[in-house]
């Protein structure tokens, strides 16, 4: 049983039987409440925010100049940034309910992490830069190597060509091996599974926390003791290929967990096998995540200083063989300038870190423009080739058709 209640609000219709009280509304006219976007913010909350923030600046600069004998940017940055939050949840609360005030607290908490991280990541790469500011602007420091330079020469001798192309080599070995086997393993895992998928799953979790020298002895005991009897980039490149296949296993794992089930299903229903579903289903909608699979595993192997430095071994001489001779990295490179006391040898080693940033980036951004498009995006030679097809069908369809009315006006009396 329902009532109707008259009143100079809008009606109300009341279910006496729930107590439920449903508001009736009319259905057509302008909606005249104040429309916000998600990721808006009303002038309430920037208000709370700089009024916070200016209330934490005052509090810490008290402390460290009149009050307290404190001193320091770090400790005046941390004592500003707590006084800074519990300003913060002080304006929170005047208007707000303790659910809010937590929701709020927690955002910025959050934005306050993504800073502090971008912040660290910029200042490790602009310090980096500018402490090899000294010897990058020499165009000799990427056309020569160090065979005939030494510690007391000047920056317009010497240069690190033989470390770039021994990162290059052995890192192109590593991609080589570890490509192919991880994205095979992550496969097998998902499509397969089984007891032994759950073991693979286990030993490859096991693995990503292995630490870099042991797969540096590893590599020095199975290969250089056992076969070549002689440090080489080939053995470093195990060695590398020891520490990214892991990443790539679990990375490209996540990645292919996501594909959704009914796209198999609608692939498994037209008749197909399971390897042709995975090469022309899932691969594809899943390239991008495996690109940046492939990527995390890069930056782990490139980086690496312990295991190369005890299969690689230090050379100032350009070795374009893997296989004969030590072959030296851009990172062995840089632990072999710093460690001299000499500034420009110091100064080396930094133009030489921020070389192996600039590789990295390079890797990065070729790697995003082959595997950076999303699923069912195709390029322009995809584009055109679907079009030639779609046009060949076309034509057969056509001739098809003309055929048929051919037979048609044959057949009739």
């Amino acid at each position: 049983m329902t009532s109707v209640t008259e009143d100079s609000a809008p009606p109300q219709i009341v279910d006496t039987r729930s107590g439920t009280t449903v508001v009736d509304r009319p259905v057509t006219g302008p909606d005249l409440r104040e429309r916000r976007g998600v990721r808006q913010s009303t002038l309430d909350e920037k208000f709370n925010v700089l009024g916070a923030a200016a209330a934490a600046i005052a509090i810490a600069t008290l402390l460290f100049g009149w009050i307290t004998p404190l001193n320091g940017a770090i400790g005046w940055v941390i004592v500003a940034f707590i006084s800074f939050i519990g300003a913060y949840v002080l304006l929170v609360s005047l208007r707000s309910d303790r659910q809010d005030v937590a929701d709020r607290v927690a955002t910025v908490l959050l934005i306050s992490a993504g800073v502090v991280l971008f912040g660290a990541l910029a200042f490790i790469a602009v310090y980096t830069v500018v402490r090899g500011s000294e010897a990058l602007p020499h165009p000799n420091f990427f056309t020569e190597t160090m065979e005939l330079a030494g510690p007391l020469d000047p920056l317009t001798m010497g240069g690190i060509l033989h470390a770039i192309v021994g990162s290059l080599i052995q890192i192109s070995i590593a991609l080589v091996i570890t490509i192919p086997l991880g994205i095979t393993t992550a496969v097998f895992l998902n499509e397969v599974g089984g007891p032994f998928a759950r073991f693979v799953r286990t030993i490859a979790d096991a693995m990503t926390a292995l630490p870099s020298i042991v797969a540096g002895l590893f590599v020095y005991a199975a290969i250089i003791q056992l076969i070549t009897h002689q440090r080489s980039g080939f053995a470093a490149a195990m060695a590398i290929t020891v520490m990214m296949l892991p990443i790539v296993i679990r990375a490209s794992d996540v990645v292919l967990r996501l594909v959704p089930g009914n796209l198999r299903e609608a692939s498994y229903a037209l008749g197909t096998t399971r390897w042709r579903t995975v090469w022309h289903v899932v691969l594809p909608t899943a390239r991008s995540g495996l690109v940046t699979a492939v990527i995390l595993g890069t930056a782990r192997g490139i980086g690496e200083t312990s295991p190369v430095l005890l299969t690689s071994g230090v050379t100032a001489v350009l070795n374009l063989n893997p296989f004969s001779g030590p072959m030296i990295s851009l990172p062995l490179q840089v632990f072999d300038f710093v460690k001299s006391p000499e500034p420009n040898m110091i100064a080396r080693g930094f133009g030489t870190a921020a070389t192996l940033l600039i590789l990295v980036l390079v890797l990065f951004l070729i790697a995003r423009a082959i595997g950076g498009r999303g699923p069912g995006q195709l390029s322009p030679r995809q584009q055109r080739a679907v079009s030639a097809e779609s046009l060949r069908d076309a034509r057969r369809m056509m001739m098809r058709e003309s055929a048929r009315r051919a037979r048609t006006e044959e057949e009739a009396p």
